[in-house]
């Protein structure tokens, strides 16, 4: 091929277009969005594609191929997109596999194998083989979006190939095609040559033959031998195992159209032993003599990692994760019991065994989202990927720790190294400085003597990822030369034009190439933004770099632990991921494919459905804010434009309800909004969806009937009850209950006097940042009395209780009051808890169901709640996920269907499975409304079933909460 551009030009780009619609059956994409979603994956690389091609079969695959051929333009396979190495980018045409080529083809339990196409995310597969008590065994952190193609391509390993090995181990044939459009059956043994081409099979032998010696000798032995392409595997001895050869080649050799997979008995039970250590090079001295024990896995990670939940682990500054499996739970725990009964014995200083589902899933999660988590070292400094994955023998494992943390020292470098330490395997993120041209010449002498170092182990420089760009350029250092040109003559018998992902693995760009930090402006500060940005130096460049690209966002097997990310979730879409829109952000800084800046079409499109749930804020393992990034953007977008119709109708509802509560109009606008006509004039003029109903005002706003009741004296703490444009005009039933339980509680309640107060969050949801800085400022001069007085500020309605929290003091950081207000802030049940921690809810004892508010969940906690609600001997529990609503967003002209898949996710089927009698609680008006609205049943907020109980206990009215009991009905 002429360069590793290949065809370069808008006429050459647009034939090759033309040319790809008219022999592919699937997509075709050479939009600027497409381009710019595929420019990067997890690593710290960058290059632009020309197009995507989503093949919906292997004939699709084989014309992608034929086209590219003929107009000399070089292919990538790609599946999730989660390669740490740089081998999922390309220049030519990407091959996106995961939306259409994802099936399980067969499963044969009885045979234990599976036939998968490679973008069957593993996930799937180890549910679809968890029916039969089977599982692949190999399962890298990334296993909720990670595809087998891509595992396939890497020789992807994860936890347990302590038990079950790589995905080399674990592969038994594979079809593939040639950039030449050979096809292809990859399998072991004699016969597997019959599976190729004369030209192939007869290249193979002749490789054989002629360099035996070579094959034999020249290969360390490494249980995480990643590293270049495993061609001992061919020799006759090895089988001819031209799959296992294949398997780790990062899409250079051919394109994967179909896997045959082994897959292993998953145990009946497992348990997990926890160990602690005086640091990491301890553990990692101590992990291979548990091997002998046969654990299921031996995971390792410091306590500059681990964080918070340092505090739940036995004693210790570095921990071992030993997990063990049994046909039953007292197996698998007694064969964890006996671990640390021998690491005890060895000088472990401490021990657990942790045998709980869910205590174990809280561990692994720290240890799964490690790889995004590491990106962000204590303190906020930047830590990137490139030295993510070395292995050594494992009983090298702790000298290697030793000496890599003396090396960081002499460049005064950082990172926090974890991994599979049963196996010498260790994964890193470092602050290296990839931003400065002084910088990257660090990193790349940083990265030979890293290179020297690994080798001097004994060790591979890639353990789990493979080498990509990251890597490759230093095989020689590990190799030497005679097995690089091996490989180089592999690369060249399979694809002798180089139209297979150039520049990875062989023939390598440097590994300071491409640097997706490159394009980025250099200067702090250099983008002028409306937040403030705290945890990112205030730098809008640096607050979008913190998506690396790991995709947690894109993980749909986690149905109810988390929100993130409910677009994506029910449209399987990239660009309607936190991933996707941070990618379109970061080319907008860029500004090389997309051009269009603050103004850019692209942009705007992807972070419409962006339903600013904050979820990312809290579930993304870099804390990723899309919510105040897409803030950030609209205000810039629509500066000095017509803006939709929308934002003047609910970005300004507060002053709306207010007009109509001033005019005492309630009863006017309701009646005229029960006539269909005028009611579908009005959402047409608002930019308000035609299925949606609109929501009835109160006749007496909250605050009305705060300033008409008698005042009733207290002698316990005093607490400001924030009045909430939802709770005062739309739902002020919950704002009297919860006056009525704070009191009960012996609680001084007050609500802020003078001009109606708001937290401005309308305006921020669309962008219009400066009218929601005025009001926030006008808030603070309200509230100036009771911050100075040390009063916590009560809120009832989650969404704005977050953005009082969160956004006020990231938009006014100027302010000192700001900060105050943030930290005064409570919940309903935070302030029960802290200011009346005697008091003792009624007991109802009922199950609930219904919706914890998605900013609850990001920014405000729910662990007050979830006590409250036990106290109260309500059991049960409610929904994770997205109501869908969220605020403007479901009521927003052409959001109606996207926000119902996201009640269809988790809160409807639970409704719709709750017992009898169940109560539907949510404290957020959006989730109320969309649960009467889509399910017809009246959920209520906590303080009202509160009130409730505890008036019928006293034998009382129903009081303010009106509506009935509040029963599960008509569900």
């Amino acid at each position: 091929m002429g360069t590793r551009g290949g065809s370069g030009g808008d006429g050459g780009s647009a034939a090759l277009e033309r040319a790809l619609r008219a022999a592919v059956g699937g997509g075709v994409d050479f939009t600027t969005t497409a381009r710019a979603l595929t420019t990067m994956d997890a690593s710290n690389y960058r290059r632009v594609p020309l197009g995507v091609v989503a093949p919906r079969d292997a004939d699709d695959v084989a014309a992608a191929l034929a086209v590219c051929r003929e107009h000399g333009v070089p292919v990538v396979p790609r599946g999730g997109g989660t390669s740490v190495a740089g081998q999922a980018t390309g220049e030519g045409v990407v091959l996106d596999f995961t939306r259409h080529m994802n099936a399980i083809v067969r499963l044969d339990p009885g045979e234990r194998t599976a036939v998968v196409q490679p973008g069957v995310v593993l996930d799937t597969l180890r549910a679809a083989a968890g029916a039969y008590g089977l599982t692949f065994g190999p399962d890298p952190s990334t296993h909720g979006r990670c595809t087998l193609g891509g595992m396939i391509g890497n020789n992807a390993c994860g936890a347990h190939s302590v038990a079950w090995g790589t995905t080399a181990d674990n592969v038994t044939a594979l079809r593939v095609l040639t950039y030449g459009g050979e096809p292809a059956r990859l399998g072991r043994g004699p016969e597997a040559l019959a599976g190729l081409s004369r030209r192939l099979a007869d290249g193979v032998r002749a490789l054989v033959r002629e360099e035996l010696a070579l094959l034999r000798t020249g290969f360390p032995d490494l249980p995480r031998r990643i590293s270049g392409y495993a061609l001992d595997a061919l020799p006759p001895e090895r089988g001819w195992d031209v799959a296992r050869a294949f398997t780790g080649s990062e899409g250079t050799l051919g394109v994967l159209t179909e896997a045959t997979v082994r897959l292993v008995e998953s145990p009946g039970a497992r348990a997990l032993a926890v160990l602690g250590y005086p640091d990491e090079s301890a553990a990692a001295d101590a992990a291979p003599r548990l091997l002998p024990y046969g654990p299921l896995t031996v995971e390792g990670m410091a306590a500059d990692l681990v964080g918070d939940v340092a505090a739940a682990l036995p004693r210790g500054a570095a921990w071992l994760f030993a997990e063990t499996g049994g046909a039953t739970p007292a197996e698998a725990a007694a064969r964890a019991a006996e671990i640390c009964r021998a690491a005890v014995a060895d000088g472990a200083a401490g021990h657990a065994v942790v045998t709980g589902d869910a205590e174990q899933r809280a561990l692994w999660r720290v240890r799964d989202d490690a790889a995004g988590a590491a990106t962000r070292l204590p303190g906020g400094g930047e830590a990137w990927p490139g030295w993510e994955d070395c292995a050594v023998p494992p009983d090298r494992l702790g000298a290697y720790l030793r000496n890599f943390r003396a090396l960081l020292g002499r460049y005064g470098l950082r990172g926090a190294p974890f991994g599979h330490f049963g196996e010498g395997c260790v994964h890193v993120r470092i602050d290296v400085d990839l931003m400065s041209a002084d910088g990257v010449r660090r990193y790349r002498d940083f990265s030979s003597d890293m290179a020297a170092l690994v080798v001097a182990h004994g060790g591979s420089l890639s353990g789990e990822h493979g080498d990509g760009q990251a890597r490759a350029e230093l095989l020689p250092r590990m190799y030497g030369t005679d097995v690089v040109r091996l490989f180089e003559r592999f690369k060249d018998l399979w694809d002798p034009a180089g139209g297979l992902n150039p520049g990875m693995l062989v023939r390598p760009y440097r590994l300071d190439e491409n640097l997706r930090f490159d394009v980025l402006p250099k200067r702090p500060g250099a983008v002028d933004v409306e937040f403030g940005y705290p945890e990112d130096g205030g730098d809008f460049a640096t607050a979008v770099r913190r998506c690396v690209g790991v995709a947690k966002c894109r993980d749909t097997s986690t149905a109810g632990t988390g929100v993130m990310c409910p677009s994506y979730r029910v449209t399987r879409e990239e660009r309607h991921s936190t991933r996707g829109r941070a990618r379109l952000l970061h080319e907008m800084l860029a500004g090389e494919v997309v051009t269009g800046g603050w103004r850019a079409p692209e942009v705007r499109d992807a972070l419409d459905l962006c339903l600013a749930c904050k979820g990312c804020r809290h579930d993304c393992p870099v804390g990723v804010d899309m919510a105040t990034y897409k803030a950030e953007f609209l205000h810039h977008h629509y500066a000095r434009r017509v803006r939709p119709a929308a934002h003047y109708t609910m970005g300004w509802l507060p002053v709306w309800l207010r007009g109509a509560a001033a005019l005492r109009a309630a009863p006017a606008l309701n009646a005229l909004a029960a006539v269909g006509p005028l009611a579908a004039l009005a959402k047409r003029a608002g930019g308000i969806a035609p299925e949606r109903a609109l929501v009835e005002l109160a006749r007496e706003p909250f605050t009305r009937w705060w300033q008409q009741r008698p005042r009733t004296p207290g002698g316990g703490d005093e607490v400001v009850l924030w009045p909430d444009t939802f709770t005062t005009y739309l739902s002020p039933e919950a704002g009297r209950a919860a006056v009525a339980v704070l009191e009960d509680a012996g609680l001084r309640v007050s609500v802020p006097p003078g001009r109606p107060v708001c937290c401005g969050l309308t305006w921020v949801s669309t962008g219009q940042l400066d009218r929601a800085r005025a009001v926030m400022r006008r808030t603070l001069d309200t509230l100036a009395p009771a911050l100075a007085a040390g009063r916590p500020v009560v809120g009832l309605e989650p969404s704005c209780t977050a953005t009082l929290r969160t956004d006020l003091p990231e938009l006014l950081s100027d302010d000192p009051r700001a900060r105050r207000l943030a930290a005064s802030v409570r919940t309903f049940a935070q302030a029960l808890e802290e200011f009346a921690p005697h008091w003792r809810p009624p007991h109802i004892g009922l199950p609930v169901v219904g919706q914890t508010h998605c900013h609850q969940h990001a920014v405000l906690g729910d662990e007050a709640e979830r006590r409250l609600l036990q106290r109260a001997g309500l059991t049960g529990g409610l929904s994770g996920g997205c109501c869908g609503l969220a605020g403007n967003f479901g009521y927003e002209r052409g959001h109606f269907g996207v926000s119902a898949a996201c009640a269809e996710e988790t809160l409807l089927p639970s409704l719709r499975q709750a017992p009898d009698g169940a109560l539907v609680l949510a404290d957020g008006f959006s989730c109320r409304t969309q649960i009467q609205q889509l399910a017809g049943v009246r959920a209520r907020h906590l303080a009202e079933v509160l009130a409730g109980a505890s008036r019928a206990a006293s034998g009382g009215s129903s009081g303010g909460s009106s509506g009935g009991s509040g029963a599960r009905t008509g569900v």
